[in-house]
């Protein structure tokens, strides 16, 4: 896998006019005055192509035109020697719903291997960001590709979904990806177009308005992910306006959030990073849907940051990313 370093991001904003820049997180995304909004090319993009030798397919396919809604999809290339059809899993990326891509080149890597090694189709979601798209529409777009999916599985017109099982599709994601599959898969509760059999939440972003103490204690590396005060940008930028961090998109366990209860219908895993300020966040939210009998499981990827398996930029994280295939492999094919 190739390494990818927050450090390497550009800085190429535009200068400002005085007073112009309303948000901005360093080198990732300015806000001005009037809603125009720059992102800078943080990290490369990736075509769709892969390498034969690595046994993977890959195609871009269009899910919505009028939203630009599109996904990346994966798939083992040998799956026709398995006499079982592979799992799916639908993965939405990280990015503060502010930035990222289904084709940003560390997604491509690290889904590439997550379909080689655990023998599933993958289903890279490209939703719609904010601020110009505002929650719900990243939940919107994730509930689209669901009613999507169900229509594929009648009508099979991307090869790569072929063979699927669609009786074993999983919601995953990372950060904004992973509260995405998890607002997804409560909505799929009352309107069960497509049940998924289990929800893999890896650092979800929650949030709330009183701090936790990895919030306001963690120490974090140099070229952090995720820190508090771009956290908290996220979210007035994700947000609609005048909501606050106790809203129930942004804390699942805040008054009026949808009923925990309800999530005992899918098996969960939760990959926690130790040095992630969202540690406790994470924790907090296991122990919640632990108390409701939910069938939940949690990994705790010591010495290691938020993101750490697609900004790989250092040994241990390369390691710790291996570590979470394995899990997400077993969790995935029991």
């Amino acid at each position: 896998m190739a390494t990818i370093s927050l450090s390497q991001r550009s800085t190429s904003f535009r200068q400002p006019l005085n007073g112009s820049v309303v948000e901005e997180i360093s080198g990732l995304i300015r806000v001005h005055k009037g809603g125009y909004v720059e992102r800078p090319l943080a990290i490369a993009h990736a075509s769709c192509m892969v390498p034969s030798g690595l046994e993977v397919t890959a195609t871009d396919v269009t899910i919505d035109k009028f939203t630009s809604l599109w996904a990346r999809v994966y798939a083992p290339s040998n799956y026709k020697q398995f006499s079982s059809k592979r799992p799916v899993v639908v993965y939405f990326h990280g990015g503060g719903f502010c930035v990222g891509s289904a084709s940003w080149a560390c997604y491509h890597d690290f889904l590439l291997n997550l379909a080689r090694e655990a023998c599933c189709v993958v289903v890279s979601v490209n939703y719609r960001l904010a601020p110009e798209n505002r929650l719900p529409a990243a939940y919107d777009d994730g509930f689209n590709v669901i009613m999507w999916l169900k229509q594929e599985g009648l009508k099979g017109t991307v090869n790569e979904l072929k063979g699927c099982d669609y009786s074993k599709v999983y919601l995953a994601g990372d950060s904004a990806g992973a509260n995405i599959a998890y607002h997804v898969a409560s909505r799929l509760v009352s309107r069960p177009v497509l049940s998924p059999k289990g929800i893999i939440l890896i650092q979800p972003f929650f949030g709330g308005e009183a701090r936790t103490m990895s919030e306001k204690h963690c120490t974090q590396p140099v070229n952090s992910a995720l820190t508090l005060s771009a956290s908290d940008t996220y979210w007035r930028l994700a947000l609609p306006v005048g909501f606050t961090r106790d809203n129930p998109w942004c804390n699942p366990l805040a008054r009026g959030a949808p009923r925990l209860s309800d999530m005992r219908l899918f098996k969960t895993l939760v990959c926690v990073a130790e040095l992630d300020i969202l540690k406790d966040r994470n924790l907090e939210f296991t122990s919640a849907l632990a108390r409701t009998g939910a069938p939940v499981q949690s990994v705790v990827y010591k010495d290691v940051g938020h993101a750490f398996q697609v900004l790989y930029n250092y040994q241990l994280a390369q390691t710790r990313t291996h570590e979470m295939i394995t899990h997400l492999r077993a969790f995935i094919n029991q």
